[in-house]
């Protein structure tokens, strides 16, 4: 097996590329019609892609940072500067005001661009800055008006004030480029991890060179990545009551409940202070925004009964189950019973990540039956039962699902049916077809 540490190493000099470069590439060989926004949850590469785009890019370019707002000595607007090795003087702070000094220089270089050139301008944590998408707006606005030559990239760490200032000031505006966790596909081929090493250590680059010291691999996910998501992404920026019910929500969502169907009476039983049904769903909605935990809802005909049903709790990111877990990776596997749970769990990841916009993924229950995922887009429906045992019987809960449902397709995922590793390779929308 390929040395992970020097794996990492290739991924930290911009080696490997994600799927999604080549459609940031090919929208900035167009002439400029819409921003660029590229979103996703936080430590899966966004910078890392528009850094990559930029340092190959034949154009000017420019990529500033609104939680480092610093000043390049010498030619800032060199078309090398994504990459470029210079001195760097402290900087006035993110602000309105530097937004648009930032902007107003690169619009005067865009300007001298020979005609059929480009200039670009990637701004990363755009969120940082107040009453950003209304500065944003006028100034893109001004330049359209101008047929001005300039791509405009924005980026941000925090889902909810980008998607409001999105949907607020720069509707019809931008396109996006959405990116999710990385899949079990990409974390082989940049670090060789095993399927049984993903299953367990998850999706996060940035802590893959670290899975030989299982100790500090737990306290970085938890540190450098659970922490920020809660404190800074959501606590601080989106109204939540019950800050600690929140953080506990999470927890128990993680570790006792990821890949189970919990009715909202049981999980207040288990969280003290735990309010209404209706805050626990809104607190669940806020986990699954910011790319850690959802709630998928029972599959149904009718819209009410979806809303009516108890969630299935299922993490986007396995690390975040292991990470919370008192399981080490060796511990884990040859708990049979628990290593099932934490198989269903990847299932369910892979499925919210790879899923497209027009799709849902949803689960199914009447009692005594179950199919653990329902993948639906349109007309098309897909039940799915993952099986981590040895029991080669079609489970009678797809059958009766495809009783019930004329026309649904069903499939098993593991054992008896499609191999574990040739369905995480594919996205799901491959299954649907």
């Amino acid at each position: 097996m390929l040395n992970i540490l020097s794996k990492f190493t290739q991924y930290l000099k911009m080696t490997f590329e994600r799927k999604q470069i080549n459609t940031l590439r090919q929208r900035l060989h167009e002439p400029p019609r819409f921003m660029v926004v590229v979103s996703g949850p936080r430590q899966v590469g966004k910078t890392t892609l528009v850094r990559q785009v930029l340092t190959d890019y034949q154009g000017a370019s420019r990529f500033i940072a609104a939680d480092r707002p610093v000043q390049e000595v010498g030619d800032p607007f060199d078309t090398q500067s994504a990459t470029a090795s210079t001195q760097l003087l402290a900087s006035a702070p993110a602000n309105a005001e530097w937004l648009i000094q930032q902007w107003m220089q690169v619009r005067a270089r865009a300007r001298l661009l020979p005609e059929g050139s480009h200039y670009v301008l990637a701004i990363d944590e755009i969120q940082k800055i107040p009453r950003w998408s209304e500065i944003v707006k006028g100034l893109w606005d001004a330049d359209r008006a101008e047929n001005l030559p300039l791509h405009v990239i924005l980026l941000g760490s925090s889902p909810w004030l980008m998607q409001k200032g999105l949907t607020e000031s720069l509707a019809g505006r931008y396109e996006p480029i959405s990116m999710t966790h990385w899949s079990y596909e990409e974390m082989q081929a940049a670090f060789d991890l095993s399927l049984d090493e993903f299953i367990y250590f998850g999706g996060y680059p940035g802590s893959a060179s670290m899975i030989r010291d299982e100790s500090r691999w737990r306290h970085y996910v938890r540190t450098a990545l659970i922490q920020p998501n809660i404190q800074k992404d959501i606590l601080q920026i989106t109204r939540v009551d019950k800050p600690a019910l929140l953080k506990a929500l999470f927890e128990l969502g993680c570790g006792a409940y990821s890949g189970q169907i919990i009715a909202y009476d049981k999980l207040r039983g288990q969280l003290a202070d735990a309010g209404n049904t209706t805050t626990l769903a809104h607190y669940l909605e806020l986990l699954s925004q910011a790319g850690l935990l959802s709630g998928l809802s029972k599959f149904a005909i009718q819209a009410f009964r979806k809303r009516a049903s108890s969630p299935k709790l299922n993490v986007h990111n396995t690390a975040l189950v292991s990470a919370l877990a008192g399981y080490s990776f060796a511990e884990a596997y040859g708990d049979r019973s628990y290593w099932g749970r934490l198989v269903e769990s990847a299932v369910g990841a892979h499925l919210i990540n790879t899923a497209s916009e027009d799709s849902m993924v949803q689960y199914w229950r009447e009692s005594p039956h179950e199919v653990d995922f329902v993948l639906t887009n349109g007309r098309r429906i897909l039940g799915i039962e993952v099986k981590s045992g040895a029991r080669y019987a079609v489970p009678r809960g797809l059958e009766t699902f495809a009783e019930k449902f004329k026309g649904a397709r069903t499939m098993i995922v593991g054992e008896g049916g499609v191999s574990l590793a040739e369905f995480l390779l594919q996205p799901a929308e491959h299954w649907l077809e």
